[in-house]
């Protein structure tokens, strides 16, 4: 003790709780020996005892700490909060993270005050980005993304902290047995499959920050947390009334396949766009071609405005979100949020980028702006959802990974994506994607591991069938105006006997429907059922 104040470790002053959660409380602290404010993050399960009275409890909360103090360590980035120092010893009953004090607030503080403007959200979201992007490259992902674990220095920067969650590629989860770790209301809906270690499902958490922070509230949220999951797992995401040029941003990315979420960089050029937008009346963007492919422990801070920076803008294209699959979930309540469940439901539903015309092949797209500047993109097909796109694509696909076997493929009107098993690795699979009027397809995100996937080899499918499958769908689905047309390849398809499953989606602002056809091309379902 100095002047009524705890000392930690003989060096760091306790001088005032910044706040507190399910996994500790954070402090404001002196250095005694370097004599600067730093944050101390006292690690340990909120209102119990459990880590003092139970050793496997308290090695499980030591091991969680110095997960996320190497996780923190191996980033060094202007959007991540730095890691200074860790206590820990034996005379301790819990550890502490000594970390940087964050002069300024947290986003959830400041979503406290109302929502933001599009403009300073997509500037928050562009340094939220660059951290989450500096992350998966070490091999991190952070699994809580959300306005809690956001703050905001005073000069508007953003910054990622509490990875203690965090999932690094050598290391093991750390949660009950058969637990879910995480803040149900921001779960990606894969992470209820049991699908770990995606980045995509960090920008799935990415947009539905963004979201509520635009519009105000958070669509999935309900009375309970087995009702959030559930909400997550089944709940449609309306469309944005309030995002203005952020919206094809939120729309890219709340969707509910990963591999049709938008890559990093196609992302950060999105919000680039919305951050440079004005925003005091903005319309919303017209349906043209994409450009291209309490507080909580976390909130170490002290107040300040964010000023988004001016960024050049691009054209994209609009995305609709719609999720329609049903679940079986129980809950329980460990670490921050942790879930036992056992989900059972339509494999997820996917939404892609708004195409401009009907079904069709051959011809070039008029007014292409990749024609003016490469020629080779004059003789592109004006949609992929034709038999010779799609196999001129799956030869694409092949060529860069070098595999005939795929555990599927998302076909749009512009681009394509698809996972490949990576050889030597068992249950891993690269995800690769095509961009129309490309000369290849490339690798988007590595070495997703750990999933038992069927495989299928794609040029098995009758794709003969699929112009008069879209035809039918156009006729059948009640969607007298799609906004988009996909068709999603599955190796495997609980309802189809676990068989190589064709999916033709076609859907609008208001929800949609698909056709499931098996190989041949033959019609097995329609989803709703009396479309």
């Amino acid at each position: 003790m100095t002047s009524g104040q705890m000392v930690i470790d003989g060096r760091f002053e306790l001088r005032g709780r910044l706040g507190s959660g399910g996994m500790g409380t954070v402090w404001r602290a002196f250095d005694l020996a370097l004599h600067r404010e730093v944050a101390l993050k006292e690690v340990r399960l909120a209102g119990s005892d459990a880590a003092q009275d139970d050793p496997a409890v308290a090695e499980m909360m030591r091991e969680r700490v110095m997960r996320e103090a190497r996780a923190l360590a191996r980033l060094h980035h202007p959007n991540v909060v730095t890691i200074h120092h860790i206590v820990d010893s034996p005379d301790m009953p819990h550890p502490w993270l000594v970390m940087e004090l964050v002069q300024g607030r947290s986003l959830q503080e400041r979503l406290a005050e109302g929502p933001l403007p599009p403009a300073e959200a997509a500037s928050v979201g562009r340094g939220v980005l660059a951290a989450l992007r500096a992350a998966h490259e070490a091999g991190i992902c952070h699994r809580d993304v959300k306005p809690a674990n956001v703050l905001l220095r005073t000069d508007g920067t953003a910054v990622l902290t509490d990875f203690g969650i965090a999932v690094l590629e050598e290391a093991s989860r750390v949660t009950a047995t058969g637990g879910l770790v995480g803040s149900p209301e921001y779960i990606a809906p894969e992470r209820l499959h049991g699908r770990e270690g995606d980045p995509a499902s960090d920008l799935w958490s990415l947009g539905l920050m963004l979201y509520v922070a635009v519009e105000g509230g958070n669509p999935l949220r309900r009375p309970t947390a087995a009702a959030t999951l559930a909400a997550v797992m089944t709940a449609r995401i309306p469309p944005p009334q309030h995002a203005g040029p952020l919206a094809p941003a939120l729309q890219a990315l709340l969707v509910a396949d990963p591999a049709a979420r938008p890559t990093a960089s196609r992302l950060d050029g999105l919000l680039a766009q919305a951050a440079g937008a004005q925003t005091d009346r903005v319309a919303p963007p017209p349906p043209v071609q994409p450009a291209g492919p309490g507080t909580n422990p976390g909130a170490y801070q002290q107040t300040g405005p964010s000023a988004p920076p001016v960024a050049p803008k691009r054209r994209t294209g609009l995305i609709i979100g719609a999720i329609l699959v049903p679940l079986a979930c129980a809950a329980a309540g460990l670490l921050v949020v942790a879930f036992v469940f056992v989900p059972k439901m339509l494999d997820g539903i996917r939404d892609a980028d708004a195409g401009a015309g009907p079904p069709s092949g051959g011809s070039p797209a008029a007014g292409d702006q990749g024609s003016r500047t490469n020629p080779k993109a004059a003789a592109a097909p004006k949609t992929l959802l034709t038999p010779a796109a799609v196999r001129d694509v799956i030869k694409k696909f092949e060529a860069a990974s070098g595999s005939k076997q795929f555990a599927g493929m998302s076909v749009y009107e512009d681009h394509a994506s698809a996972d490949a098993p990576v050889r030597g690795r068992r249950g891993a699979f690269d995800n690769y994607t095509y961009e129309k009027g490309a000369d290849a397809a490339v690798k988007a995100r590595p070495s997703i591991g750990g999933i038992d996937k069927a495989k299928v080899n794609l040029n098995t499918f009758n794709w003969n069938a699929l112009p008069g499958l879209m035809s039918r769908a156009a006729r059948t689905l009640k969607v007298p105006k799609p906004t988009n047309r996909y068709v999603i390849i599955k190796a495997s398809w609980t309802f189809n006997g676990n068989r190589p499953t064709m999916l033709v989606y076609f859907s609008d602002d208001y929800g949609g429907g698909y056709l499931a056809a098996n190989a041949q091309g033959k019609v097995i379902s329609t989803v709703p059922a009396d479309s």
